[in-house]
């Protein structure tokens, strides 16, 4: 079993050298920054993410990547004074397929994998003491690990990229995020 195993790994990995970018470099890292919305909550809602993923390009239209994704994202409900900020780190397997091998390469693509998050909540209105300890109502969950994905859409050029995803983090703090960011490595071979 373990020689089978072996083996399709390295079918797999000579495929891989096999069917490289013909025009594009293979490798490229994207960065990006952007808003974050969550879903859920009432009220005001804010976030911000941050992220780093690294790709391997098979073909010109087609990357595989690993995305390392930091978020945190908040609501406050202005009628009863009740707040959530939750943090979220995630790491995805990702693929992005591309429409066009132009200066302006518009994508679609989704990724899987699994989002830590913790979150703490409270209350901000002074009269609600319903709760007599010492933190003032602030109560804080514990670390939890669940799977999820994302489906992204969005574009490049040159080595500019923006891209808008909704994250399905496997619990109640689902959020669309809206990023801009850069690229490095992974632009057009010169001829």
């Amino acid at each position: 079993m373990k020689k089978l195993i072996l083996l399709a790994v390295l079918a797999g990995f000579s495929s891989m050298v096999k069917a490289q970018s013909q025009d594009f470099h293979s490798f490229k890292f994207d960065i990006g920054l952007g808003y974050a919305l969550p879903s859920n909550g009432s009220g005001t809602q804010a976030g911000a993410t941050f992220t780093l993923q690294p790709h391997y390009r098979l073909s010109d239209g087609f990357a595989l990547g690993l995305r390392m994704e930091a978020a945190a994202i908040g609501y406050k409900d202005n009628t009863t004074g009740n707040v959530k900020v939750s943090a979220l780190v995630s790491g995805c397997l990702s693929g992005e397929f591309y429409l066009s091998n132009k200066g302006f390469r518009p994508f679609i693509g989704a990724g899987i994998g699994v989002f830590d998050q913790e979150s703490a909540s409270g209350n901000t209105n002074n009269n609600n003491n319903n709760n007599n300890n010492n933190n003032n109502g602030l109560n804080v969950s514990g670390r939890t690990s669940n799977f999820g994905g994302y489906p992204v859409i969005g574009f490049e050029a040159g080595h500019f990229r923006m891209s808008v995803e909704y994250d399905f983090t496997g619990n109640s703090n689902n959020y669309a995020a809206f990023k801009i960011g850069a690229f490095f490595g992974g632009g057009r071979k010169k001829k």
